[in-house]
């Protein structure tokens, strides 16, 4: 009978091989971690950045938001100045001719008429026999008259909108039913 006897050095090698890949077991498992733990704080350091990246943009548009609204109402505001200066101008002159002072308010009124359409403030000025809108109209009171019912008969005041949106409805007269 042959006993095979491993050599006392293969033993000890085999056994440190042992040691070393169940050590590395744990190692592996704390490496695992440690690197799972290092992806979580690089996770958690990009959601925080992105938030506040996010919280800057919303800031930044908000201010922009209230910078297109103030220098709205500077354009509007600045436009008006010359209608101003030709109002002023008029009563500087008490002593003037009727005709000069109504040539004057011609001047004034295509000015201010030049500023609200670059403001695209749009009159509102129904010709008569147009149907009646109650979006851009306001009836004052019903007429007989030989047009169709609810119909404008006359524009008593002009109407404004701005972007689709009524300023001032028009006032104006309807044709009452026959």
């Amino acid at each position: 009978m042959t006993t095979d006897k491993i050599p006392p050095q293969e033993t000890a090698t085999a056994d440190l091989e042992s040691a070393s890949a169940e050590a590395a077991l744990p190692l592996t498992a704390e490496a695992k971690q440690a690197e799972l733990e290092a992806k979580l704080a690089e996770v958690s350091d990009s959601f925080l950045r992105a938030k506040a990246e996010m919280e800057n943009i919303r800031r930044r548009a908000d201010d922009e938001i209230s910078k297109a609204r103030r220098f709205a109402v500077e354009s509007f505001a600045e436009s008006m100045l010359p209608v101003m200066d030709s109002m002023e101008a008029a009563i500087a002159m008490p002593d003037a001719k009727v005709e000069t002072v109504l040539e004057g308010v011609y001047a004034t009124k295509r000015q201010l008429a030049a500023a609200l359409d670059r403001n695209r403030v749009l009159e509102i000025n129904p010709a008569p026999g147009t149907k009646f809108d109650p979006h851009h109209h306001q009836a004052i009171s019903m007429v007989p008259a030989e047009q169709d019912a609810n119909t404008v008969v006359t524009v008593l005041q002009k109407g404004y909108s701005i972007a689709e949106r009524v300023l001032r409805p028009a006032l104006v007269t309807v044709a009452a039913p026959r």
